[in-house]
């Protein structure tokens, strides 16, 4: 059936605009020999242009038959070791992730027209630093870590309500509850591209790809 809103689709998409701000330069040949300190500076900038929950990322992982799934979710971490997320082991995506750990990241900042991906093997932490990770956060993040479940497939909103009611109360009598599924993954980056947006179209793309120890820095066609 066709409804308004579809009518109407085609023109509000093609009337949106891309960059509507000016954008900064970025001279690859001034950047550093690894990637990771250059995802600091940018990621400072992000956050220095006012730019929205600067810290989200896309996650896309490879199911059982093969097939990619991407969702969002935040950056717990970005040290030596890689850049960090974490979720239930139990989830789809901690599933996926104990039959394949591979993964890839997307950062996308609009307020400068950049993007940055890494791919790379994952690993697991400690059961240790997976609790740190979860007391770290708000009494919000461990209510909705007690619910658990997650990607299970859910009978009705009044029991997700249920749910979520007792486990803020948990959560504020117990701050230190355990949640054993919950997992701290660190995808060791094999390549991280640092992309800088142009309103020309001419986009300046850094890649970084690792050989043994060391850093391999290659531009790429936009």
């Amino acid at each position: 059936m066709t409804t308004d809103a579809s009518h109407r689709f085609p023109a509000l998409l093609h009337a949106q605009r891309v960059w509507d701000v000016e954008l900064p330069g970025f001279d690859p040949e001034a950047a550093p020999a690894a990637p990771l300190p250059l995802f600091h500076a940018w990621f400072a900038d992000a956050v220095a242009a006012g730019q929205t929950e600067p810290h989200t990322m896309s996650l896309a992982t490879v199911d059982e038959e093969g097939l990619p799934d991407v969702r969002t979710v935040m950056l717990h971490g970005a040290d030596g070791r890689g850049w960090h997320f974490a979720t239930h082991a139990t989830s789809a995506k901690g599933r996926q992730l104990a039959a394949r750990p591979q993964a890839a990241l997307g950062f996308y900042w609009p307020a400068l027209g950049r993007q940055v991906r890494v791919r790379g093997p994952v690993a697991v932490c400690s059961p240790a630093e997976s609790a740190a990770d979860l007391h770290a956060r708000s009494t919000g993040a461990l209510a909705s870590a007690l619910v658990g479940r997650q990607s299970e497939v859910l009978g009705s909103v009044a029991e997700l309500e249920r749910a979520s009611d007792a486990a803020w109360e948990r959560a504020g009598a117990e701050p230190d509850a355990e949640v054993a599924s919950w997992t701290r993954y660190v995808v060791e980056p094999r390549e991280a591209e640092f992309f800088q947006g142009d309103a020309r179209r001419r986009h300046v793309r850094l890649r970084y790809r690792a050989e043994g120890a060391a850093w391999i820095r290659e531009l790429l066609w936009p």
